[in-house]
């Protein structure tokens, strides 16, 4: 049966040896637990059988069955779930790339559906929708009591109709709703720029396309820049990236290691444990990195991080991310249909698990809400935040007659740089941040700015240590 593993994502095996009196009860025990097994098998088919005598109502027979399934499913954890055959097949569709709907990874919580993140492009992001955000109501009809799933399907529809979805958000005091146009959503996997002399690639999802694209988007930033030298670091930008293909999460940490582990997993059998190891070869040929998380970094995007911080390549800047560290496995099924299992545990090269708790950035910098106030504030500055006037603009000011004209227009050309960063950090705090921290590496040298990356990884590890030990 074909598997595939989706990161949403050893030990030592033990023998045992066992005499031959503790046979006989080991026998009984186990019969009597078929026994019961077979009991509440046989209850079920009572209970099936009065429903389709009794209810009120006629019944489908096979959404009986499967909604029996998914509830089997669904009672082990929030990720573990029955697909229909069109589920299943909307599954496939969405790790090519391309799929309907609004463009939001969700989880339930509390009986509500949980925004994981918004994808950027999709009706869901431009709408203002956040991680972190509660969905409560569905074009005024509650998603409390129905599972996941349920929820799911409320929310699809045509393309180009349109929904009313409530929100309930962190400060916010009131509910409040959000109209949304379904549209086709278009993934595409990584965007790449040039900030300065910064590669930015933002990462939005893992699918088939993640690691080509960003193989091809590194390579087309450095060729315009005029090659790697021209370059002072990279920005890994995994914000509000919800995972997907555990493969790719491996591929795309693996493009910046040389060596070493990447992440294992662990499930019930200690046998079914893997281990997955980088091969030589680093696309950034060991450039300063940041990796930029959230709150909405979840599964696949936090076995990147994760790794690349344990292995000190890079400086994971932002706030806690999602800490979802399950694998989940798609079984198909007979019928079309699919199983989605929660089967192992992944844990980063140091051994940790950060399901529940999340990757912490060595460096905790939370992105700045905007208030209205901003905007009053912006009509007595401009965007860079510095005055609007100077000595040069008043009228019958001196020339400066120290400076060549060469220098003269580089201090123009680093101001307008300085300009920009300033502008950069109005727009997106975070990035800016981090793009400044990459500056400060380059004005280092590679020695020093490789032994300063690996002591802010030290100081966030000690930091942990410390932690763990008093928590007790």
């Amino acid at each position: 049966m074909k598997r595939f593993l989706m990161a949403a994502i050893g030990g030592t095996l033990a023998g045992a040896v066992a005499t031959t009196q503790f046979v006989g009860p080991l026998l009984a025990q186990e019969s009597a637990n078929n026994s019961s097994v077979y009991e509440q098998l046989d209850l079920f088919g009572d209970i099936f059988e009065r429903i389709r005598a009794q209810y009120v109502e006629d019944v489908d027979e096979s959404e009986l069955i499967e909604a029996a399934i998914n509830g089997m499913l669904t009672s082990l954890d929030p990720h573990s779930s029955y697909l229909s055959p069109d589920d299943a097949q909307d599954m496939r569709v969405q790790t090519r790339g391309e799929f309907g709907g609004l463009g939001i990874e969700v989880t339930q919580e509390d009986g509500f559906v949980k925004v994981v993140s918004p994808i950027d492009g999709t009706p869901a992001a431009e709408a203002g929708i956040e991680a972190g955000d509660f969905i409560t109501h569905v074009d005024g009809e509650s998603v409390l009591g129905l599972n996941l799933d349920e929820a799911v399907d409320l929310m699809r529809g045509p393309v180009g109709s349109e929904i009313l979805i409530t929100v309930v958000r962190e400060g916010e005091e009131e509910p409040f709703d959000v109209s949304i146009v379904r549209d086709t959503i278009t993934l595409t996997a990584v965007r790449a720029r040039t900030e300065g002399d910064t590669v930015l690639l933002r990462v939005t999802t893992f699918n088939d396309q993640t690691f080509p694209n960003l193989e091809e988007g590194l390579a087309e930033q450095v060729e315009a820049a005029g090659g790697m030298d021209s370059i002072n670091g990279i920005v890994l930008d995994l914000r509000n990236n919800p995972g997907g293909l555990l493969t790719q999460a491996i591929k795309v940490a693996d493009a910046f290691l040389d060596a070493g582990e990447i992440v294992s997993t662990r499930s019930r059998d200690p046998q079914d444990g893997e281990r997955f190891n980088a091969e030589e070869g680093d696309l950034a040929e060991g450039k300063p990195m940041v990796v930029l998380i959230n709150g909405g970094s979840a599964s696949a995007s936090e076995i990147v991080a994760g790794a690349l911080q344990d292995h000190r390549r890079a400086i994971v800047v932002g706030t806690k991310s999602f800490g979802k560290g399950s694998v989940q496995t798609v079984m198909p099924l007979r019928g079309d249909g699919a199983m989605r299992l929660t089967t192992a545990r992944y844990y980063t090269p140091s051994g940790r698990s950060i399901q529940a708790l999340g990757v912490s950035p060595d460096i905790i910098v939370a992105q700045p809400r905007t208030s209205p106030n901003d905007e009053e504030e912006e009509e007595d500055e401009n965007a860079s935040g510095l005055p609007t006037r100077s000595e040069a603009d008043l009228r019958g000011a001196l020339d400066n007659d120290s400076l060549t004209e060469d220098e003269i227009r580089q201090i123009e050309e680093d101001r307008e740089r300085a300009e920009q960063s300033a502008a950069l950090r109005e727009q997106d705090y975070q990035l800016a941040y981090a793009i400044d921290i990459l500056k400060g590496l380059a004005a280092l040298g590679p020695e020093a700015a490789r032994a300063a990356m690996e002591a802010q990884a030290g100081d966030e590890s000690e930091a942990g240590e410390e932690a763990e030990a008093g928590g007790n």
